[in-house]
């Protein structure tokens, strides 16, 4: 084996975590290139591995230089495998993309605008009183919530509520809205 800085036989036999320290020097990058050439998913994590593995059994290559190599390129060889069995069975991931997703449903209030016309609305709302009348364009129309209807209003929440209750029920008891509602 030589040393990776010099090219060199080192002079006396090297073992212990030095061996493994000039193992590693000499043989990461050939094997991250492998690994990387091979298609892992995480080169690096399996360049660990593979090290790690050898580590124990440092001692017990026959062979010299030509026998480490083959060694640990060996071990290399069975995290590529390992790793494209283990691709292999995991599902793909596909990142979520909402304007893609054609899974909602139209809500009720969409339906009901592309069924009503504007001028019909203005009608039927026309026959409520009116602050029933302010109180469904505020929510409905502005989208504001209880509490925000309520201040521009200068009411409590709990009157608009029951005004909102109130003009829906009475909508709801109109012919014109009955024939919107059913399917």
């Amino acid at each position: 084996m030589t040393d990776a800085r010099t090219d060199e036989a080192p002079e006396q036999p090297v073992s212990g975590p030095a061996a493994f320290s000039l193992v590693y020097k000499t043989y990461a990058s050939q094997v991250l290139g492998y690994l990387t050439a091979r298609g892992v998913e995480d080169p690096e994590a399996a360049m660990q591995e593979v090290f790690l593995s050898v580590l124990p059994r440092l001692g017990a290559v026959h062979g010299g230089e030509a026998g480490l190599r083959t060694f640990i390129f060996s071990v290399a060889h069975a995290r590529m495998v390992d790793d494209h069995r283990r691709q292999s069975r995991t599902p793909v991931k596909l990142s979520f993309e909402p304007e893609l997703d054609q899974r909602e449903d139209t809500s009720a209030e969409k339906q009901a605008l592309q069924r009503i016309s504007p001028g019909e609305v203005l009608g039927l709302l026309g026959g409520l009183p009116q602050d029933q009348r302010e109180v469904l364009s505020l929510r409905l129309v502005a989208g504001l919530s209880i509490e925000q209807t309520a201040e521009a209003m200068d009411k409590s929440a709990g009157a608009v509520k029951q005004l909102q209750r109130r003009a829906l029920l009475k909508l709801r008891e109109l012919q014109a809205v009955k024939e919107y509602l059913t399917p």
